[in-house]
């Protein structure tokens, strides 16, 4: 069962599937309907359980499931992860790669392979005040509170 985003608890289970592209507008609407009919068949043995989803920078998915009542199965994760491997065909993107780097430039999110970026770190061309997004949380406190955050308090800050 959907709800909306604010009700889930900030310690539940969330994923963050960044995309390698923005998603154009025209398919925003398309992408919406397609989430909101999984998670409202997602279920854990027969089971549902509240969840919810957020499209950040049209280029995050995030889906974020209280499962307090219920631990998720093998089975359900891995109906997660065949939905998103769909989407990833449908739109000619990736979302289940989470070691390339997402980053802000400006207002813009860009997304790097690790290569590219540690190339563009290396000829200055991201600075200790850049801004990286952490998608390897695992809460929705983390979220809120490590997901954007300075490249310098980020495992890529080593390489600076």
């Amino acid at each position: 069962m959907i709800v909306d985003f604010k009700e889930i608890p900030k310690w539940c289970k969330l994923w963050v599937f960044p995309s390698s592209r923005k998603f154009y507008p025209q398919e925003i609407t398309e992408l919406t309907a397609s989430i909101e009919t999984f998670l409202n068949d997602w279920s854990s043995d027969d089971e549902s359980f509240k969840c919810a989803f957020e499209l950040k920078y049209d280029r995050f998915i995030i889906i974020s499931v209280d499962d307090s009542e219920k631990n998720l199965s093998l089975k359900t994760h891995n109906k997660l992860a065949t939905f998103i491997l769909s989407l990833e065909s449908k739109y000619e993107v990736l979302l289940l790669d989470k070691i390339n780097v997402c980053y802000k430039q400006g207002e813009f999110v860009q997304y790097k392979d690790l290569k590219e970026f540690k190339k563009m770190m290396k000829n200055k061309g991201v600075s200790q005040k850049t801004i990286v997004f952490n998608n390897m949380i695992n809460t929705k406190e983390e979220l809120e509170n490590d997901w954007e955050i300075n490249i310098m308090d980020s495992w890529l800050g080593r390489f600076l």
